[in-house]
């Protein structure tokens, strides 16, 4: 009974509504519950993520060591051969308008020359699946247009669409239609064939099917495609900048390997990288966005 009585009064206490632990309970939950704070933990915890840390430090330590001239010593290389970080960066410093110039318009080709190849290649695709019976030898063209070399493409394009803008654009096309072509085609063949037989009890018709079932399978598979144009366009542009052009990145990384101005051929180098990877991050943030309904886009 002793025991009992001298237990009671401390739990009594550790369960009132007045002592400490409801204080600090009702300080965590308001912590929890304000939106602002919230959010700044998650994108504290978006930044700490290892798969975040680990690519920004493993890029710290190559430029690092290059900045040290550990690769130098290792490959017998010379500054003029490999320059330095701090002199690309400087050779960027003093040509800024030059170069952001030139990066405004090798994208610009990218982009347009990437966005008529893939409108190319999805209507291939979607006659392709229409009309099965050639859908096969499309396909096999269009892969065979791609196999032809950047080099081959380059002297006929300029040939036909002259020295300016439109033939890199033709280039790039070219080059960007398979992807596109192949992997729309394979999304709109591979429907679920529930999902088909119950558009065809429904009495769809092949517009209806096409639209509610066989695109909307596809887009998967669209964005898939753009996002590996979005790279190949960019080397598609600067390529065809080599042979004839005026302007552009591969035109200006061109004359500075002539002229032996190896500094500002790498920041050309590396501004065409940085394009490539924004060009690449827009694609997939389109992708959250229009196809959020998807599996993939759930994690």
């Amino acid at each position: 009974m002793s025991s009992s009585s001298v237990q009671e009064p401390s739990y009594m206490a550790a369960a009132g509504g007045d002592g400490p632990s409801t204080s600090l309970i009702t300080t965590k939950e308001s912590i929890y519950s304000d939106p602002k704070k919230q959010k700044g933990r998650r994108h504290l915890t978006k930044w700490l993520n290892p798969g975040v840390l680990l690519p920004l430090a493993a890029g710290v330590i190559f430029l690092l060591l290059w900045e040290l001239e550990m690769f130098h010593k290792l490959f017998d290389l010379k500054k003029y051969q490999l320059p330095l970080p701090s002199a690309i960066w400087e050779a960027m410093r003093e040509n800024y308008s030059l170069l952001l110039s030139y990066t405004g318009y090798t994208l610009s080709e990218a982009v347009l020359g990437m966005l008529t190849g893939s409108a190319c290649g999805f209507l291939i695709a979607l006659a392709a699946t229409a009309w099965p019976r050639w859908g096969g030898g499309s396909l096999t063209l269009v892969a065979a247009l791609n196999a032809v070399p950047i080099v081959a493409l380059a002297p006929i394009m300029n040939l036909w669409f002259g020295d300016g803008i439109g033939s890199r654009a033709a280039i790039v096309t070219a080059t960007t239609m398979a992807a596109m072509a192949i992997n729309a085609y394979k999304g709109m063949s591979a429907v679920d064939p529930l999902a088909l037989d119950l558009m065809h009890s429904y009495a769809a018709g092949k517009p209806a099917v096409f639209r509610y079932l066989r695109i909307q399978n596809s887009l998967p598979y669209v964005f898939t495609a753009l996002k590996i144009n979005a790279t190949a366009s960019m080397i598609g542009a600067i390529v065809g900048e080599f042979f004839f052009s005026s302007r552009g990145l591969g035109y200006l990384l061109s004359n500075s390997i002539k002229v032996a101005k190896m500094p500002l051929g790498w920041s050309c180098i590396v501004l065409a990288a940085v394009a490539g990877v924004i060009f690449y991050l827009v694609v997939e943030r389109l992708e959250k966005v229009f196809i959020k309904w998807h599996s993939s886009q759930r994690s």
